[in-house]
């Protein structure tokens, strides 16, 4: 019997493999990530970042997730560039389309709770259990959503405590629900992008500010605020999703597919959620050393501010009546998950 063959057969079987591998090699898919913050915001190296190194573990390196050195658009276009395929994937805020999304207001409600952690934690929850029927996010994949830090009040002049010196005091204010509570308290909503909180606060554009700690020394504020308040459960919070192009996501094999749904979800909400409370313990203590004077709002405070935002929620029973979601177990649901993550 010729040995011919065998060879041939050999020969051809290792080009096959030599073939699968290099086929392997190219199926590899690379996710885009659009990023419009400064590469060592948290919400990147600490969030996004570690979520890409988790999506090449449980993929065995078949897909992995690459930061975008440069914008490709400003933060309210990233849901519908991403829609349209201009990246395959984004963070973003919800309340920079304004009407958009209006869901969401359910965890921008103030007095939620003094953590990311636990309100991003329940978010999820709430989300998969009553929100995702009202398909808000549609023409993408979402993979997840969480808030940051609990808002407090910040101030380049005297320290806060009564809210009769909010009363026509102008405050840059981010959006979404944030706009409402401060309309609510009297103040003069300043309107500006992050990055320019600085200028606006030095030139006494604004009298201050509502952010969550991480964020004032993050935009080097720390050194023109002078005093800051903290509110029990937060005076609000924000919204923020991670979205994935639909076609993106169907070109992926069903494997890595369920692979990315294990560490996204519940999962990369949870990491958020600590992420942005380790960088608001940062944030209070970079304060305290620039001489920020930090105070909790006292009870009669408290009592006038839930006075003055009585019945805010309604803004979130009213969107989910419109869209068929029961508004009220919702938020019940809500504030018991929030409950069980802060014990």
């Amino acid at each position: 019997m010729s040995v011919l063959p065998t060879k041939l057969k050999a020969a051809a079987v290792a080009a096959f493999c030599l073939s699968a591998l290099a086929s392997q090699a190219q199926a590899e898919t690379v996710l885009r990530v659009s990023n419009w913050l400064p590469p060592g915001h948290p919400l990147v190296v600490d969030i996004i970042e570690p979520w890409g190194e988790k999506v090449a573990e449980v993929t065995d390196g078949r897909v992995t997730v690459e930061v975008m050195k440069a914008p490709i658009g400003k933060p309210p276009a990233q849901y519908d560039l991403i829609a349209k395929g201009a990246a395959d994937v984004a963070y973003g805020v919800h309340g920079y389309t304004p009407n958009r999304f209006g869901l969401t207001s359910l965890v921008e409600l103030p007095f939620q709770s003094n953590t990311a952690e636990a309100l991003s934690v329940a978010y999820w929850r709430v989300y998969e259990k009553y929100l995702k029927e009202a398909d808000e996010h549609d023409g993408v994949k979402l993979v997840t959503l969480f808030t940051h830090g609990p808002g407090e009040i910040y101030t380049t002049k005297e320290a806060v405590t009564s809210t009769d010196q909010l009363e026509g005091a102008k405050y840059r204010v981010g959006g979404g629900l944030a706009n409402m509570v401060a309309q609510r308290l009297g103040i003069v909503p300043v309107s500006a992008p992050s990055p320019q909180v600085y200028e606006i606060l030095s030139n006494g554009v604004a009298d201050g500010i509502l952010f969550p700690a991480e964020s004032v020394p993050f935009f080097k504020i720390d050194t023109v605020v002078k005093n800051g308040t903290s509110v029990n459960g937060g005076l609000y919070a924000t919204s923020f999703f991670v979205i994935m192009n639909e076609k993106t996501w169907d070109s992926l094999s069903e494997e890595d597919q369920k692979a990315i749904d294990s560490v996204s979800g519940e999962a990369l909400a949870r990491i958020a959620g600590q992420a942005w409370d380790n960088a608001d313990a940062a944030g209070v203590k970079k304060m305290e050393a620039e001489g920020v004077k930090i105070i909790d709002a006292d009870e009669a405070f408290m009592a006038s501010l839930h006075e003055k935002l009585d019945g805010i929620e309604s803004v979130f029973l009213d969107a989910a009546k419109e869209k068929g979601v029961d508004g009220e177990a919702a938020l019940k649901m809500l504030k018991e998950e929030v409950a069980k993550e802060s014990q």
